[in-house]
Parts: structure tokens; sequence; C-alpha cells
């Protein structure tokens, strides 16, 4: 559904600046021409200038690291060209292009199980997948439906992820989410015996206090995501000091969605602070990435049951 959804949007801006162009070069107008036609298609990049605005703002009196002007600069124009990646192709006419990859038989590999963000598809990923699989590490990436509706109505993907991770592994895997995937996966773990499934979860730029920006969405995983709402509030009751000491969260200053930086973090947890790194851009961090890699480790028996996790893998791959 998403994936159709994007196609249209970008289908009807590359015709529209098509037709811009076409219509200014005929006048005679190149300049004009080529202007209006990048301003067409990079339509987005005034929007997120917009928000880094609002970000540096809100961030005045967060107590996560300021960031500089250059900081800012950098990351907006980084994530000028990840967001066209992202929702300009990838997303739109990639989904299906890498599929899942889990061996036949345990090979003492732990899986990842990536869950993506809000308006996003498991495409986000890609890169990853591509990485993960020449290096025959297994991984799941899972689609989380309806694209509007709630957050708890994502566990049921989640479960099947996990569920296909463990049969394949024999491992308990490893959760990576980013944005709205991290809130996802907390709700997954508030079904009793989750917790012990798993081994660990690392999140990136997920909103877990909420974000400032939510007051401006309308759908009902936009509102669970507000500031402090009921919803986020609730979710925290579910939660052990032990449970968060197991997710590694990764959050920036320069996060142009969720701000302020620090409810990007959880108590307890393994915060990490990227500089001058915004919202989409945050996923091919390589600090990310082989943080992941560390905590997927060598596991000490590729016999490992379902249901339990090698507590002492943490080696690096």
């Amino acid at each position: 559904m998403l994936a159709r959804l994007q196609q249209f949007i970008v289908s009807t801006l590359l015709v529209v600046a098509i037709a811009w162009a076409v219509f200014w070069f005929r006048q005679g107008s190149s300049l004009v021409a080529v202007l209006g036609a990048l301003v067409i298609l990079f339509v987005h990049a005034p929007i997120l200038g917009l928000e880094f605005v609002l970000l540096r703002r809100l961030n005045r009196n967060d107590p996560a690291p300021p960031a500089t002007l250059l900081h800012l600069l950098r990351a907006w124009s980084a994530e000028v060209v990840a967001a066209a990646q992202v929702f300009g192709w990838r997303q739109p006419f990639r989904a299906a292009a890498l599929p899942d990859h889990l061996p036949e038989r345990p090979t003492g590999r732990r899986a990842v199980v990536m869950l993506h963000g809000f308006v996003c598809n498991r495409a986000l990923w890609n890169p990853w997948m591509r990485q993960l699989r020449e290096g025959d590490v297994p991984f799941v990436a899972a689609n989380l439906e309806p694209v509007f509706g709630s957050i708890d109505q994502y566990t049921p993907a989640i479960e099947r992820a996990v569920q296909r991770a463990i049969q394949a592994t024999g491992l308990a895997p490893l959760i990576v989410a980013h944005s709205m995937g991290g809130l996802a996966a907390r709700a997954w773990l508030r079904t009793p015996g989750n917790a012990e499934r798993i081994h660990g979860v690392v999140t990136i730029g997920t909103p877990h206090g909420g974000t400032w920006l939510g007051r401006f969405g309308y759908s009902r995983n936009a509102r669970e995501m507000r500031l402090a709402s009921r919803w986020i509030l609730e979710l925290g009751t579910h939660e052990s000091t032990a449970l968060r000491s197991r997710f590694t969260c990764f959050y920036g200053h320069c996060d142009n969605i969720v701000f302020p930086a620090s409810t990007a973090t959880l108590p307890d947890a393994d915060n990490r602070h990227l500089a001058g790194v915004a919202h989409v851009h945050m996923v091919s961090q390589p600090e990310v990435i082989r943080e992941v890699l560390r905590r997927l480790g060598p596991s000490s028996s590729p016999t490992e049951t379902e249901g339990t996790a090698s507590s002492g893998a943490t080696s690096s791959w």
C-alpha cells in the first residue's frame, strides 16, 4: 500500500517537473526551466529546513550536546539526499527487491529483525540487507501495516518476524528499529515472555518519550508519538530496569523528526549520541552498523532452543 502511494507521489512530481521544464524551454528560459524543475523535485528541502529551525529552538534546553550551525547545515544537506533516495526511489520502487535471508538449517549465526519507522517500509533497510547478506548474516525485514494505524497493531508482524528468525537459526534474534519501529518493538515486548525470546534491541532515532512534531500528526500512530502522550506513558509502565538495560539507543542533536533530542533516549539504556546526523540519515551511520554487528557476535551454541538467548555473545563479527 505505502509503496503504491509513494509511487503515485513520485510519478506526479516527475510529470509536473517535466511539464514545467518543457514549457519554459519552449519559452526560451532555460534557467527558469531547470531551476523550477529542481524546486519541484526537491520540494522536501525547504520543509526539512523548517524542521531544522524548529529543532534548534527546541533543543536549547535539552541535555544533549548543542549542535553548531555547521552541524545543522551538514545534517540538512545530507538529509535532503537521504530522503530523496529513501522516499523517491527505494521505498516506492525497491520494496521487494531484496528478500529476507534465513538459512535452511541453523549455522550458529544470530538473525537481525529490522523494523522501519513512520510512513516507511522494509526498503529503508536495503543497504543493510545487502551488507548482511554479503556477510551471510540472517535477517528478516518486516513491513509494519496498516501505515496509519495504532502502533499496537504492528505486534503481529513483529511476532511473525521473530518466530521466523528463531525457527531458522535456533537463536534469539537482535531487533534493530528505526524511529517508530522502536516503539513498536517496545509494544511487542509488553507480552509476557517476549523479552526472553530476543537478544536485545538497538533503536535509531526512536521517539521513546514522544516528539514535539507529533502535535502536527493526526493519524493514530502519529498521535501516539506526541510528547508524553498517554500511549507513551502507559508503555513505560510495563518495562523493568533489566529490560531497558538491554537497549542501545542512538539519538542526535540534529534529528529533525525526534526532538527535543533526549526524547530518543531511554532511562537505564545504553544511550549513544550521533553528532551532526539527521533522522533518516542515521540509519546509514557506520557507528550504528558496527554496534549491531558487535552485538550479534558468534553464538555459544547453534542449537540454542527457542525462547532462550545467549547472554554472553558479544564478540565482534
